[in-house]
């Protein structure tokens, strides 16, 4: 098994290229290594190899490592997020990526109310409309994102997608452009957001180049993920 320093230098070396090859600043680009299902000893090798930040899809799993590793590194999450875990969502992440509806916001905006905390978080976009898929349409968004803006307990910082998988990583191509457009199109509206989270192991030089500032890579980081 390859180390974890060695494969997040090459993640490094890839985000750069991409991001000088269409002249943005590699700085802007912020990665989240995405920890599910690995062992703690891994994330541990990921942290001192200047992993700043994690992205954890379940919040249960994500308590665990919190208790055990600490918070050396800012917390993210990235998975479908039910309303009735929101209140342990909001003590444990830094950010959340994957609002999906109003009644979620609610619910986070009430839970950080009590905890007297503004959260970050994203609007997640269902562009592919696969049922398999989590996140509001694009025709909705609009809305939900004037909605999250109302409420004083959210800072709604960007958009997030998760485009269908593909074998070429150019396929995903068309689902970025459209991310970075709806983004564009709220801007015009008056809803101030300066973040895309979007691109995984498979195709973030994509995203990179449609416009990313976070790519969520955790198998080019850790190896081939274990099932739980």
């Amino acid at each position: 098994m390859s180390s974890v320093k060695e494969n997040l230098l090459k993640v490094r070396e890839k985000i750069e290229k991409a991001a000088r090859k269409i002249g943005r600043d590699p700085n802007e680009i912020k990665l989240v290594a995405v920890s599910k299902t690995v062992e703690t000893a891994r994330i541990k090798e990921a942290i001192e190899a200047g992993v700043s930040i994690l992205g954890e899809n379940y919040v249960q799993e994500a308590q665990k490592k919190i208790e055990e590793i600490g918070r050396p590194v800012s917390w993210h999450f990235i998975g479908h997020l039910q309303s009735n875990k929101a209140k342990y969502a909001v003590r444990l992440f830094d950010m959340i990526h994957s609002v999906d509806s109003l009644p979620l916001a609610e619910e986070l905006n009430r839970r950080a109310e009590q905890a007297n905390q503004v959260i970050k978080v994203m609007a997640e976009v269902n562009l592919s409309k696969e049922a398999t898929k989590f996140g509001t349409d694009e025709e909705m968004v609009l809305n939900l994102a004037k909605r999250i803006q109302n409420l004083t307990h959210l800072s709604l910082e960007g958009l997030m997608t998760m485009p269908p998988y593909f074998d070429s990583k150019e396929l995903s191509r068309p689902y970025y452009i459209a991310l970075r457009e709806l983004k564009e199109r709220m801007i015009k509206e008056g809803i101030p957001m300066k973040e895309l989270s979007m691109g995984m192991s498979n195709d973030f030089e994509i995203a990179i180049e449609e416009g990313a500032t976070y790519v969520r890579v955790g198998t080019a980081i850790f190896g081939p993920r274990k099932s739980i």
